[in-house]
């Protein structure tokens, strides 16, 4: 909270000179346009884009500007909307105005035309004249405004993009017919905006504190940074040919950038996206003392630092809601927290840019924010996915702001750092010029171009920024991971539901095997207003994770349903000192809708360079009993499921409709098709195959799962996962593939009669390193027990023991009281033990005791032994005890 209360100051010096958005002068860049230069191959494909529309306004000056959507003919000032669609317009202005927008949902079936198609002028009571895309051939047909989607800001942006580049020709090369192009689009557009009132919700729902003046949403205002950067290059043509009307146009900015200060939503993303559209606006505005109400460029530019009202936040109330200070995570899911420390540091860097002023300083999280983002990666590269997130790189563009910041302002070290981290993203950087053409546009000049790095300051090592385990409290989400080897590493992923765009989802899981996320997340859907992603891919039913009597939900995207952690192994964050080949988390949830317990339990097991296992234990129960039943749900990617008996023979499903939205279930599932469902008590597994093309390696997940009295198996063909973009090399279209799914339903309560499984993917050349699964009991009786024992093909034998509220149990000679407990017996006079949150751990002859629960793990490795042990313990082997106090993984001796 501390954060809060630094006051950011403006810069010293402001420049009355335009343009003000840009860090390069015209002479600078002119001297830069040579032959085959990058800046002239920007300034050629301009030329490309733009001169055809200026040819054609020399024959035809009104053609593009009556294709701008406008109240062409009733000039209507007052916009209302419903909800989240168009309903009418009213009032007449003297001249025409902006039309708003038709929907903040995006999905529809009508797509707006070329602007070719356009009608000219087109403001007509039929609606919009747009291409129907449910029917073939696209045809154009009139449609009601309200089922427009964004059509109509996107060819708004798209001729107000072309009048901005043509503004920018004329700064650059002072032609005026570019100008003339430029200025009138720019004053028609303006001079409707300028009559234009903020939309009306008739409805009176959330969404009237959302809208701005062209659009649903105040953050996809984009048209006004479009518009800012116009008149920036444009400035000096109006100010000599129509000084008269730069009042009203500034006056129009002013009332759009208040209108997004007064709208919004200031907890998350939304806050940092207005404030990348003010801060443009800003730029562009005279000072404070050249307008009666003193609010010019230093007032906004304060506002956005420094001041606080309800939906916008100043930039240190902002940082110090959603970042954790400890960590540097941001309380979103991945893709958007990645998003929002991208934005900030463009912001940063545009600030800099624009008024050679250094915010950086001021707010040091940031600096941790960038530094946390290989966090999210799985051993492929691909951030995991949770919520409403996509698989995909690390961005590396806040690295390359804050390189570019610290070669700006001289510091050394933030340089060395970000440039050590850049180069491990990105291995090519620096080395050669890119011989790709750069994208025809302003941003290019500086965005795109390359960064000059110091050769002095080489890669850094990827253990420099991840770790073993990572818990990030403030979004209730824990990794795990054996390391980075594409290949052969293993990781888990474990979500909550804390904080923004999440989904209901419980204790939810991703596993990754054999270079991919092979139990991956389902994704968003196709938008967050349609029903799939409201009832499906938000719910319980497309995540993995156990549903409770078929009604588990809460509400999604801004939710407040965290898991806490109980344990885990190694502690969170260590990057030394503790044993590499097992990993453990445990963790509880409140499923709130059915008021029951919940507690998870996910251990990974490496067992040798190409081989491992994961370990899972959920436990499920209402709290006031009359459990119906428990469903464990998971998804994996393949082409095909098995479900067999530990024979290998497939089990006998048959067609069921038991698990669906009839009985008061929940809607998601009746998403799901193709179920069947078989009843057994005995183990039984599922097999998952990514078949890929002849003389490629198949990659398969096995699961082993351990029967209970009362368990019901099915098979169910889920909607496809929509978490995977472009780019990935999946040997079919998993986009559009059903989702192949396995449910575990556990009738009664599914604490003593918990899910438990093990995970071990592996590759058609290498096979599967396991012999055998099987599950022993507490030989003291305790009923909540879980023992699982895994016989290896290399004559290795993994015994676990899992207890609750710490209750002694023993199986053969071994005895545990710990939440987790292993004894690896490789077969040979190797071994290892492991005792995780726990007091008691006997094997082997040997007994290890401690004064309070911990973690303790100690391993013999050709003759030697290591120990670590988080709390101090007592040591019996060979009939003597030894103390030790709490240490890191080293070696000891007797």
């Amino acid at each position: 909270m501390a954060q809060q209360e630094v006051q950011i100051p403006l810069p010293d010096h402001f420049s009355t000179d335009y343009p003000r958005l840009q860090s390069f002068s015209q002479n600078e860049l002119q001297s830069k346009l040579g032959a085959g230069s990058r800046e002239g191959q920007i300034v050629e494909g301009l030329h490309e884009r733009i001169d055809p529309y200026i040819d054609q306004y020399k024959q035809d000056p009104e053609w593009m500007v009556s294709r701008l959507q406008m109240y062409w003919s009733s000039k209507a000032t007052k916009v209302y909307i419903d909800g989240i669609n168009y309903a009418y317009a009213e009032g007449e202005a003297p001249v025409p105005t902006v039309r708003f927008s038709g929907s903040r949902d995006p999905v529809t079936p009508f797509g707006r035309p070329k602007l070719e198609d356009v009608l000219p002028y087109m403001d007509d009571e039929r609606g919009l004249y747009f291409h129907n895309r449910a029917k073939e051939g696209n045809p154009l047909e009139w449609v009601q405004q309200s089922k427009t989607g964004k059509g109509i800001e996107s060819i708004n942006q798209e001729i107000i993009g072309y009048a901005r580049d043509a503004a920018f020709l004329y700064w650059l090369e002072e032609k005026e017919t570019y100008a003339q192009f430029s200025f009138e689009l720019f004053d028609t557009y303006m001079a409707g905006m300028y009559y234009r009132e903020e939309p009306i919700d008739i409805s009176n729902s959330h969404i009237q504190t959302l809208v701005g003046l062209s659009s649903f949403q105040v953050i996809h205002e984009n048209i006004l940074v479009d518009l800012s950067e116009l008149y920036d290059y444009l400035h000096g043509y109006i100010r000599e040919k129509h000084p008269q009307n730069i009042a009203n146009y500034e006056a129009t900015f002013k009332k759009w950038a208040d209108l997004i200060i007064q709208n919004g939503v200031p907890q998350n993303n939304w806050n940092l996206h207005q404030a990348k559209i003010i801060l443009k606006v800003a730029m562009i505005l005279q000072d404070d003392q050249n307008y009666k109400d003193k609010k010019g460029r230093q007032y906004y530019i304060d506002y956005l630092l420094n001041q606080t009202s309800a939906r916008q936040w100043s930039l240190t109330k902002f940082l110090s809601y959603g970042y954790d200070p400890e960590n540097g995570v941001w309380a979103e899911c991945p893709s958007y927290s990645m998003g929002v420390t991208k934005d900030l540091t463009h912001f940063y860097r545009d600030f800099y840019k624009s008024l050679d002023f250094n915010i950086l300083p001021y707010t040091p999280t940031i600096r941790k924010a960038v530094e946390m983002l290989p966090q999210y990666l799985f051993p492929n590269g691909q951030i995991t996915a949770f919520g409403d997130s996509y698989y995909g790189p690390v961005d590396t563009q806040p690295m390359a702001d804050l390189i570019w910041i610290a070669q700006q302002s001289g510091d050394a070290d933030l340089e060395k750092e970000f440039t050590g981290m850049y180069r491990l993203f990105e291995p090519n950087a620096g080395a050669t010029k890119s011989e790709k053409r750069p994208r025809p546009s302003i941003a290019s000049f500086t965005e795109g171009s390359a960064l000059e790095l110091n050769p002095a300051y080489p890669a850094a090592g990827m253990d420099e920024y991840i770790s073993q385990t990572f818990y990030a409290p403030n979004i209730s989400w824990h990794v795990q991971r054996t390391g980075m080897d594409k290949e052969n590493d293993l990781m888990v992923s474990l979500s909550g539901s804390l904080g923004n765009h999440m989904h209901a989802n419980g204790i939810n899981m991703e596993l990754y095997g054999k270079g991919f996320v092979l139990g991956a997340e389902s994704g968003r859907g196709s938008s967050y207003f349609q029903p799939d992603y409201l009832e499906y891919y938000s719910q319980f039913p497309a995540h993995n994770t156990v549903m409770v009597d078929g009604i588990s939900s809460y509400p999604v995207m801004l939710s407040n349903h965290a898991y806490d952690l109980i344990a885990e192994y190694p502690a969170s964050g260590q990057k030394t000192g503790f044993y590499q080949d097992l990993t453990f988390a445990e963790v509880y949830f409140l499923e709130p809708e059915s008021r029951s317990d919940q507690q998870r339990l996910v251990s990974i097991i490496k067992t040798s360079e190409s081989s491992g296992y994961y370990l899972d234990i959920f436990r499920s129960r209402k709290q006031r009993n009359g459990d119906k039943y428990h469903d464990y749900f998971y998804h994996n990617l393949g082409q095909t499921l098995e479900i067999l008996g530990i024979d290998e023979q497939p089990l006998a499903l048959k067609p069921s409709e038991e698990m669906a939205f009839a009985g008061g279930h929940l809607f998601a599932l009746d998403y799901q098709w193709d179920k069947q469902s078989v009843k057994t008590n005995a183990d039984y597994q599922a097999r998952w195959k990514v078949d890929f093309p002849e003389n490629e390696e198949d990659i398969y997940m096995n699961l082993w799962m351990k029967g209970m009295e009362g368990r019901e198996v099915f098979s169910l063909k889920s909607p496809a996962t929509t978490a995977f973009k472009k780019g990935h090399d999946f040997p079919y279209d998993v986009s559009h593939s059903p989702y192949l799914t396995l449910a575990a339903r556990q009738h009664g309560e599914a604490w003593d009669h918990p899910f438990i499984s093990v995970y071990e993917p592996y590759t058609s050349t290498q096979g599967s390193a396991i012999a055998s699964i099987s599950g022993f009991e507490d030989e003291n009786g305790a009923s909540d027990f879980v023992g699982v024992q895994v016989q290896h093909k290399s004559g290795r034998v993994d015994y676990h023991f899992s207890s609750h509220d710490h209750k002694t149990a023993k199986y053969q000679e071994m005895t545990s009281n710990g939440d987790f407990a292993m004894v690896a017996d490789k077969g040979t006079e190797d071994w290892v033990l492991f005792l995780g949150n726990g007091s008691l751990l006997s094997a082997l002859g040997l007994e290890i005791k401690t004064e309070e629960p911990g973690n303790v793990l100690l391993e013999k490795v050709a003759g030697k032994y290591y120990l670590h042990n988080e709390v101090s313990i007592s040591l019996r082997i060979n009939s003597k005890t030894y103390q030790f106090e709490a240490g890191g993984y080293q070696e000891i001796k007797f």
